[in-house]
């Protein structure tokens, strides 16, 4: 039987790929990278539906690998630049090939195939660019494209018959409704809404992350993980130290930053009020802190007072300052826009 590795996301394209495969007899092993600003698998607050479900509906194996600082790095210098905010998608989707392409060698499968789609994406789904990203995986010719086979050159399975090419597709651009009528024929309803998984693609987040790589070029995971959440502030006092404090929006975010959170680094709320929670690291500096203990203030309920108490918990012990809600001139003055 011949066998294939299917990069898979588990969104309806890299899901419909697969089938279109399977309904051919290709054996298909699906691998999913992880990344860290990708959409978490194991929050399902994170992600709309479980995205494997249709591995459990359909009878395909899902191996997980995670790319972890090899995708930080060509985040940070991709060699075929950015999109239009920081997502680096040419080098990302050859990072993904070439570690297929291990999985390949280790299951002796034929061939890889993708979900991508022909226009679909303006900077890594071109037709000029897809023989480039194969070609720098050291894949030119075994990446079969299920969905826009037939819009393609033919690849070297195509041309073996190991994969039949007049049972392969040809869609085009961004329209959807194609994908959804071939959904329905495979039986296929749980699946993903279409959304922008990748963080990188957003361009508030994009700001954030460049901002934290000018002040921390090799930041800790803890720091990426929390770009995420909050409103995002920098204090720099002359203009050599520079601190890092986020307030968060909603109860989402004061869980995220509670679940991140050291137990040395600070956490401050205002007791008694609907409170965001704050975070500031354990490195901060007693001034920063007031100011990280005002912003809390100026964003919870007790905003109108004129002192508020607030609590602040580090090492497992509290205290309180009492402060002035933050004016509006100090929100300006340290927010990260």
């Amino acid at each position: 039987m011949p066998k294939a590795i299917a990069l898979y996301s588990g969104g309806l394209d890299s899901t419909l790929a697969i089938l279109v495969a399977m309904r051919q007899g290709i054996e298909v092993t699906a691998v999913t990278f992880l990344n860290h600003f990708g959409c978490d698998i194991s929050d399902k607050s994170s992600c709309s539906k479980d995205p494997f479900s249709a591995a459990a509906q359909f009878g395909f194996e899902v191996k997980l690998c995670h790319l972890a600082d090899r995708f930080i790095e060509i985040v940070k210098n991709p060699k075929f630049g950015h999109g239009k905010n920081m997502n680096p998608c040419i080098d990302c989707r050859i990072l993904m090939l070439n570690e297929a392409k291990v999985f390949m060698a280790m299951r002796g499968a034929d061939f890889i195939i993708t979900g991508e789609v022909l226009g679909q994406r303006p900077m890594s789904q071109r037709r000029d660019t897809f023989p480039k990203i194969d070609r720098e995986a050291g894949l030119a010719g075994y990446v079969v494209r299920p969905l826009s086979a037939k819009l393609l050159k033919p690849t070297i399975p195509e041309q073996r018959g190991i994969i039949d090419r007049e049972r392969l597709l040809a869609f085009n651009g961004r329209s959807r409704k194609p994908q959804i009528a071939l959904a329905r024929e495979f039986g296929l309803v749980d699946y993903p809404a279409p959304a922008g998984g990748c963080l990188l693609t957003d361009p508030i987040y994009s700001r954030r992350l460049m901002e934290l790589l000018e002040f921390s070029p090799d930041p800790p995971l803890k720091d990426i993980q929390l770009l995420r959440a909050g409103r995002h502030f920098r204090v720099r006092q002359n203009g050599i130290i520079s601190e890092k404090i986020i307030v968060g929006r909603h109860e989402d975010d004061n869980r995220i930053i509670e679940s991140i959170a050291d137990d040395k680094d600070y956490l401050l709320w205002v007791e008694g009020y609907g409170s965001p929670m704050t975070i500031a690291s354990s490195a901060t500096t007693e001034e920063t802190l007031g100011i990280a203990a005002s912003l809390c203030a100026r964003y919870s309920d007790a905003k109108a007072l004129p002192v508020v108490d607030v609590t602040v918990k580090t090492d497992g012990n509290c205290t309180i300052m009492q402060v002035c809600p933050a004016s509006d001139e100090m929100l300006s003055n340290y927010m990260i826009r």
